[in-house]
């Protein structure tokens, strides 16, 4: 995660066909889950975000979904941002076919972050946002489980890492969707934050509160 920045760009560049390697919908036809997270893996070193989804969709969205989040564990931040990117459009698109299949899959991401899960939900609060992001539907049902995540009255995330993904989340959604986090009184909770031992989750809060609340509110000059 970069703290400095709440989205990381796709650049525009042109990847010729040939750059993208096989059509991805080929080796759907092999019916391999190895097959198929290397070749996602593959399309998300692309810079062309609008080719790589193009080539995702050819697999369809459902399909796409768990090669996505196979990443999330990658040890490249970009690779791992771009990995969160992708699957937001995707839930989105099963969301505009079908919201309970996009509801199922919000719902695996939450288990992850459960401590009866049995393991650590790398880039769930992330991606979680980002699917609410690209869809207003699942913002309005989902926006108080995110924001739920950094209150120490609600679902409170004791690993530090996986509660600064849950900042930049709330961040990504002030982008979009001031609004829904305004009425939910967000700045409340996010605020302490800006005096959190942790640099990174200082720079997250203030840059999210920049965008719910005026300057004058903000407690830290340099934030």
């Amino acid at each position: 995660m970069r703290p400095t920045s709440l989205l990381i760009g796709w650049s525009k560049k042109h990847i010729e066909k040939t750059d993208m390697g096989r059509d991805i919908a080929e080796d759907t036809k092999k019916e391999s889950p190895r097959i198929l997270r290397r070749r996602v893996r593959e399309l998300l070193s692309s810079e062309d975000f609008e080719q790589v989804l193009s080539e995702l969709r050819k697999i369809s969205p459902r399909k796409a979904i768990n090669p996505l989040i196979s990443v999330f564990y990658d040890s490249d931040p970009e690779l791992r941002q771009k990995a969160i990117n992708a699957f937001g459009q995707m839930v989105a698109d099963l969301a505009n076919e079908d919201m309970e299949v996009a509801r199922v899959i919000m719902r695996r991401l939450m288990w992850t972050l459960n401590d009866e899960s049995g393991g650590i939900g790398w880039g769930a609060p992330e991606a979680m946002a980002e699917a609410m992001a690209c869809h207003p539907r699942l913002a309005e049902e989902y926006v108080h489980i995110l924001l739920s995540y950094i209150r120490e009255d609600g679902n409170f995330l004791e690993y530090a890492p996986l509660r600064r993904g849950a900042l930049w989340g709330i961040g990504r959604l002030a982008q979009v969707y001031p609004e829904m986090l305004i009425e939910l009184d967000a700045a409340k909770y996010i605020r302490p934050y800006l005096e959190d031992d942790d640099d990174s989750s200082k720079e997250l809060s203030a840059s999210a509160l920049r965008m719910l609340v005026d300057e004058t509110d903000l407690i830290f000059k340099n934030y």
